[in-house]
């Protein structure tokens, strides 16, 4: 997971570079083509409209980040942001599953203790002494928490006119969102049926009742697991613990190590691979398409 190991990795191997600026990181994620879709997805000509809302939840009000095409009724996907928080990498990546067709509801995970965004971006996170500050954060988010929050984000994405709730529902995550993926299944099992896990965090954990990966069995969605290198490296029985517990619920699952570092799919992360990033986008736009 990120940590303060992997930032001193990053570090020693000349991986950090703040002189990408914000300005930069909007200008290049732009160019990049954060509206357009990939090799093999298909992209809506609709415009798209976009708003912060507000979602209530048995713990309180939850802020969060919605974009949908201005017409029609599309399948909705629920994105879970990494350490850092809700800020401008999630909702261009966002903007990007919208264009692709979907309605997506970007979470602010620490709604409990402060509104988004709770960093600029990533360097502001380091530069702030971002892991001590989300400690208590994060210690709010256990499963059952997590689960609260997905039966509700459903529950108003349904209601909105953008969604269509014949369609399945999606959800990808990020980092300690990864796991988060399996929880919403699991809250929703009738509702999420695709769930796709960018270098999550902490998938696999021992002689805990509600390790995500044996709670793969409660739900009826379909995975994707795409690992980082260096997580893979940590912990190299983790992915095969994954497939195991995939086949044994009967749950198809890709599971891939990908030859990139942890965070290596946010825009703003240090680790930010963009071959690898577009590649693990296409094959999250590929289980999408099945929703």
């Amino acid at each position: 997971m990120c940590d303060r190991d992997e930032i001193a990795e990053w570090n020693r191997n000349g991986k950090r570079d703040w002189s990408f600026n914000r300005r930069q990181f909007v200008a290049a994620a732009a160019l990049s083509g954060a509206l357009s879709a990939c090799a093999g997805t298909d992209a809506s000509s609709d415009p798209i409209a976009e708003e912060m809302v507000s979602v209530t939840t048995p713990d309180g009000v939850m802020d969060a980040f919605f974009v949908r095409p201005t017409s029609g009724k599309h399948p909705a996907i629920i994105t879970w942001p990494d350490i850092a928080g809700l800020r401008d990498a999630f909702k261009l990546m966002a903007r990007r599953l919208a264009g692709q067709g979907y309605a997506v509801l970007v979470a602010n995970p620490y709604y409990r203790s402060i509104p988004a965004p709770q960093f600029a971006d990533f360097a502001e996170f380091l530069a702030n002494n971002g892991f001590e500050t989300v400690t208590p954060w994060r210690q709010q988010l256990t499963a059952d928490a997590v689960m609260r929050d997905a039966r509700d984000m459903v529950r108003w994405l349904d209601a909105q006119p953008s969604v269509d709730p014949a369609r399945g529902v999606g959800t990808n995550g990020y980092c300690m969102g990864g796991p988060f993926t399996i929880f919403t299944a699991a809250a929703v099992p009738d509702r999420v049926r695709a769930a796709a896990s960018l270098h999550g965090a902490a998938l696999v954990v021992p002689d805990s009742p509600q390790s995500p990966d044996t709670m793969i069995r409660e739900t009826q969605a379909q995975y994707l697991f795409a690992i980082a290198q260096n997580d893979d490296q940590k912990d190299p029985e983790a992915k095969m613990t994954l497939r195991q517990a995939a086949e044994s619920a009967g749950r198809s699952a890709e599971i891939e190590v990908y030859p990139a570092d942890h965070g290596w799919t946010v825009p703003d992360a240090p680790a930010y691979d963009k071959h690898a990033a577009e590649r693990a986008w296409a094959r999250m736009s590929r289980l999408f398409q099945t929703l």
